[in-house]
């Protein structure tokens, strides 16, 4: 079955197989959270991003093989209730943006600025810091080399819109800026993007609809 994106909580898990990376879409908890595993082809390593709300299911979807790391996109409880669980279960390293590492109750092993890298095997991620939905929200990029770049952006990216600020003009301002520089600016229509709620979209779909986000504030 071609990837959708479009997974439910409780539902199983939809897989976007890569030529060097596959990429397992889980949807968990009560605010239908996203969280996605990443499998290098070449090594079999493992990358969780965002240890989210129900442990036993993402266990579940790691399996035997274990993690290289969980990656907290942002510091917001949503996206890290099943953080301590799922690493006491696999020993994995933490990483998570060093600016909301302090909001985060397990602690970080590798605090992460913009323009670092995670990596997955022979994968690697280049991490785009965004203030706005938090002070230090991350956003990861696989650019692959066979094909588009893959955006994971947490709350800060959504079909439809920036996260939220929570009528905050001055981090509506910061977050609309660093999406528009980092992201929007810099790769292509085709990146695909991979958002902490719902469904996938692209950075094409999207970007027509920038000066209506900027003049509507949110």
């Amino acid at each position: 079955m071609p990837y959708t994106g479009n997974v439910q909580v409780g539902g199983p898990a939809d897989a976007h197989e890569l030529a060097h990376l596959v990429i397992s879409k889980i949807a968990v908890g009560a605010m239908e959270n996203n969280a996605y595993l990443l499998r290098c082809r070449a090594t079999g390593e493992q990358l969780l991003i965002d240890a989210a709300a129900d442990a036993p299911a993402l266990l579940e979807l790691i399996g035997p093989d274990g993690l290289v790391g969980v990656v907290t996109t942002h510091r917001h409880g949503d996206h890290w209730q099943a953080l301590e669980e799922v690493v006491r279960a696999t020993g994995a390293p933490t990483y998570a943006g060093r600016h909301d590492v302090e909001g985060i109750p397990v602690p970080t092993s590798v605090p992460l600025d913009d323009g670092g890298e995670v990596a997955v095997g022979r994968c690697r991620l280049t991490v785009r810091h965004l203030v706005g939905h938090t002070p230090g929200s991350v956003a990861l990029v696989y650019d692959d080399p066979d094909g588009h770049p893959h955006l994971f952006t947490g709350d800060s990216l959504f079909p439809g819109g920036v996260g939220n600020t929570r009528g905050d003009a001055d981090a509506f301002a910061s977050l609309l800026h660093d999406v528009e520089t980092k992201l929007f600016a810099q790769l292509p229509d085709e990146t695909w993007v991979y958002p902490g709620h719902g469904a996938d979209t692209t950075l094409g779909a999207e970007r027509p609809s920038l000066p209506e986000w900027r003049e509507r504030g949110w």
